[in-house]
């Protein structure tokens, strides 16, 4: 009989269920249940609506059971990494879980360098400085709103969250852990020294379980609910980015991947924790994977494009993400570019007026129609990408001469073209929907129907078409490239204003 099993998988900006067969051969999806995930914004706060994130969990649960009946085996969750919730000693949610965009954190990271070190900060995790980390977020808490943390007997992750409201069981999964900025990847702990430095408490944190952990039943309420009393919860490679990774179609082993979405995460696999003061000083992340570690760099990626169309949007101009990527395709380039990463990109109140104001300070021809404004930024991720992989080159010390793209990113094909050519490499886009099937496949071994990673790998390469991408155009991706490198260096970060 066919194998049943259900992944949910929540983003930045949607949450989706999805069914997954498993025949032996091949796995075949089926989406059930889509839902918008829309943070709120609170007295001045952004938050992540998570009460209503765990209704549509639950109904997307239902909604499987009526449509594919009671035999689904298990369910597996994945989110973004970093964000988290806390609890009191009676297990009462104290509040509605920070969004990593609000401000917050704006000035922590300067603020706790007083404190410890960046360098033994990165002695200790080996993970990108970036200040949505979850270290600096409860920093900014106790700065801020320190009751929280004086009550605070439970700290979860957003997936570890969702487990616990399902099943009663609390834990952290590996992967999930190494987005933290406080759990030590070498030693595989949490950094109890860390913690103690800055004051905050340590015995909030839960047992860290490998990917693939069986979790438990669900609770017998929130079974009577969806219909289904026999269905496990497992714990796959929880954070999305490790769950798209885990199946990169990739036969060879020096490769890069890009895991493209509403962020960019750029990488490879290593056997080992890498942390030396190369690392530091590129700034990159030792992350967790499913057997060993990923190597990687976050960079906004479509961030940028969803903003710009949500602005469009509220100005009454409505396009999908087909018809931008035409437009840009029709527009002649005008060879102005912006750093991705720029402060001032996290979260503006305008992008597309955000985008204009910095090619106007750098001295560039200011993007004016939405194509140029389109052009401007994909041609400027993808160069950020040839920066991140060969800085990426430098820290492993050998070539990756193919990338595989994943993710919901891949269905841009400009974006795809414009990386083959700034990078000057071949590129092979596929899997889409990558996060939900690492995390089908994770659950399938969990439950042993699958034997290892590299059967799981194959089973994606016989199930789904993959695109390939060759470079072109190189003396005039070169020449954009040089102005890049140069634009980033002079580039100061602004002032950020919190979007009402």
């Amino acid at each position: 009989m066919p194998l049943k099993l259900l992944a949910i998988d929540l983003g930045a900006e949607s949450g989706r269920v999805t069914l997954g067969i498993l025949d032996g051969k091949k796995v075949s999806l089926e989406e059930v249940y889509r839902f918008p995930n829309e943070p709120v914004f609170l007295i001045k706060s952004l938050h992540w609506d998570i009460l209503r994130l765990f209704y549509e969990i639950k109904k997307g649960i239902a909604i499987s059971r009526n449509k594919f009946g009671k035999d689904i085996s298990s369910l597996g969750i994945d989110t973004w990494g970093v964000d988290f919730c806390l609890l009191d000693e009676k297990d009462t949610i104290l509040c509605n879980p920070y969004h990593y965009r609000d401000h917050i954190t704006d000035g922590i990271m300067e603020e706790a360098f007083k404190f410890v070190s960046k360098e033994d900060i990165f002695k200790r995790t080996g993970v990108q400085f970036m200040q949505i980390n979850t270290l600096f977020q409860l920093l900014a808490i106790k700065r801020k709103n320190p009751s929280l943390l004086n009550i605070a007997k439970t700290i979860l992750m957003m997936p570890d969250l969702f487990n616990f409201l399902l099943t009663g069981e609390k834990l952290t999964e590996f992967t999930m852990a190494t987005t933290t900025q406080i759990y030590n990847p070498s030693e595989r702990i949490w950094d109890k020294n860390l913690l103690e430095a800055f004051g905050l408490p340590i015995d909030i944190f839960q047992k860290v379980v490998s990917p693939g952990t069986i979790v438990g039943p669900l609770f017998s309420r929130v079974a009577q609910e969806v219909g289904l009393d026999e269905i496990t919860v497992i714990a796959p490679a929880t954070h999305d980015t490790a769950s798209a990774v885990s199946v990169v179609p990739a036969k060879e082993t020096d490769y890069a991947y890009i895991s493209s979405g509403t962020w960019s995460v750029l990488g490879t696999e290593i056997s080992h924790p890498i942390v030396n003061e190369l690392s530091l000083n590129l700034n990159f992340s030792n992350g967790g994977g499913i057997k060993d570690f990923l190597l990687l760099k976050n960079i906004m990626g479509l961030w940028l494009i969803q903003e710009c169309r949500r602005i469009w949007e509220k100005r009454g101009e409505y396009f999908d993400y087909s018809q931008l990527t035409e437009i840009a395709q029709k527009t002649k380039p005008l060879g102005s570019l912006i750093d991705p990463d720029d402060i001032r990109f996290l979260n503006p109140i305008d992008m597309p007026s955000e985008v204009q104001k910095y090619c106007r300070e750098t001295g560039q021809d200011v993007p004016q129609t939405k194509g140029e404004i389109i052009v401007c930024i994909l041609q400027s991720i993808a160069l950020k990408y040839r920066w991140v992989l060969e800085e990426l080159e430098k820290i492993i010390g050998r070539n990756l001469p193919t990338v595989y793209i994943v993710g919901g990113g891949t269905r841009n094909t400009l974006l795809n073209q414009f990386t083959a050519d700034a990078t000057n490499r071949k590129v092979i886009a596929g899997p889409v929907e990558a996060t939900t099937v690492g995390n089908i496949m994770l659950q399938a071994m969990a439950l042993r129907e699958i034997s290892s990673s590299d059967e799981a790998r194959e089973l994606v390469r016989n199930s789904f078409r993959l695109q390939e991408y060759e470079p072109s155009n190189r003396g005039y991706w070169d020449d954009l490239y040089e102005r890049f490198k140069r634009l980033i260096k002079i580039s100061k970060p602004k002032e950020v204003i919190v979007r009402e």
